[in-house]
Parts: structure tokens; sequence; C-alpha cells
């Protein structure tokens, strides 16, 4: 897997910049040339990500997001998001549509929506050490 670009950032864990991360997600995959369905997925993944990170992984505590982008061949985005907070007991159990841990306030379905609009979708998590949610899709013009 050759890398032909990556972009490392990080900032606070606040509902405030979960626009920021689709937005810069968005910028940096465009190098690709996607198309509006491939970007409007790509925007989503994240903001699930992200959101996940603020209300689950520090639950309203103060915390930062990483950001790790990579385009690797063949035209491949790789999106890695990580939190160092509370950690998933049961990534199995919280990746079932439906399941939360936030309440009637949270409908259940990021992972769901994540894996729908993104090839492959991996996550890795320690209880008290964070979560690691890893997302990829290939972006050729001939998968339209």
């Amino acid at each position: 897997m050759k890398i032909i670009n990556e972009v490392k950032l990080s900032f606070p864990a606040k509902s405030a910049n979960e626009s920021f991360a689709r937005a810069t997600v968005s910028a940096f995959c465009m190098q690709l040339d996607p198309t509006i369905s491939q970007l409007a997925d790509i925007k989503t993944s994240v903001s699930e990500a992200v959101t996940n990170c603020i209300v689950h992984g520090y639950k309203h505590q103060s915390g930062t997001i990483y950001i790790n982008m990579k385009i690797v061949e063949p035209e491949t985005l790789i999106v890695r998001i990580r939190d160092k907070g509370c950690g998933i007991e049961d990534i199995e159990k919280a990746m079932e549509p439906m399941f939360t841990t936030a309440g009637d306030e949270r409908a259940g379905l990021g992972f769901a929506v994540m894996q729908s609009f993104m090839d492959s979708v991996r996550v890795s998590s320690t209880p008290s050490k964070g979560t690691t949610v890893t997302l990829k899709k290939r972006l050729s013009q001939d998968d339209n």
C-alpha cells in the first residue's frame, strides 16, 4: 500500500468541531475527485465517528479527537478517527443497529450508517484507554 498523501490533525472534542472535521476530510479527499454521492457518504461517516467520540468516548467531558487521513493506491481514502476516552466494553454489541448507551436521545445507528456508506469500517477499543474507528473507501469514478 503506497501512501500518496497524508494529513494528521487534532482538535477539542466539542460539538462545534464536528463540522470542522467534515469539512477538513472533505477538502482532503477532493484530490481524488469524488462524486457528490461519495463525498456525502464520507462526510456523513466522519460526522458519525466524531459524534461518537464526543457523546460516548468523552461523555461530555473535555478531550481531544485525533484524525489521520491517508490517500493510498489505488484511489483509496483511509480516515482514522481516535479518542482517548472511556473505550467500548463490547464492540460487537456497540455496532448492533439501535444499540446506544446514551438513552432515548440517540438512535444507535452511527456504526450502521458508517458501514452502509464506507467500503470498510474497523473499530478497535480498550476500556479506559479510548477507541479508534478506521473508515476506508475507494473513490473510483468507474464504481458509479
